[in-house]
């Protein structure tokens, strides 16, 4: 991942109800950790849910990119890191990489997600100065 905006990083572990039968992680699992590691990431920039529902907003996701890289087994850990990456009016994306802790270098897969910034009328709105500071955005 590239360097620049702030970067947050979560673990999570495979566990054996989420294999396919094949044994190892099943494909649709990673959206539950990418959208995991996407909450941890928005509380630790100071954008926890608590801080939309006090705003009456929210974010949706519209888009999800992923590549699947290399196969995680059972008990693997996981390292799900999170970087903004690019905004705009209403919307801004993020850059997600699911990797081994052990071997940094092992990549299980990534991830690019666009977020469209709710306001309290359920309509996209332009994102607060205040939030795109937090993401470390520019218009």
């Amino acid at each position: 991942m590239e360097a620049g905006n702030p970067l947050a990083v979560t673990r999570v572990g495979v566990r054996s109800y989420e294999l396919d039968s094949f044994g190892h992680l099943n494909h649709a699992v990673y959206l539950s950790y990418f959208e995991h590691a996407r909450f941890d990431a928005l509380a630790s920039w100071g954008l926890p849910a608590s801080a939309f529902a006090a705003r009456d907003q929210a974010v949706h996701v519209v888009r999800v990119e992923i590549d699947y890289v290399s196969e995680a087994m059972m008990g693997q850990e996981m390292e799900i890191l999170t970087r903004p990456d690019a905004t705009r009016n209403s919307s801004f994306s993020l850059l997600q990489e699911a990797r081994d802790p052990a071997d940094p270098d092992r990549v299980f897969a990534r991830a690019r997600v666009v977020l469209v910034w709710i306001g309290p009328d359920r309509r996209p709105m332009r994102i607060p100065a205040d939030a795109r500071s937090a993401l470390g955005l520019t218009e």
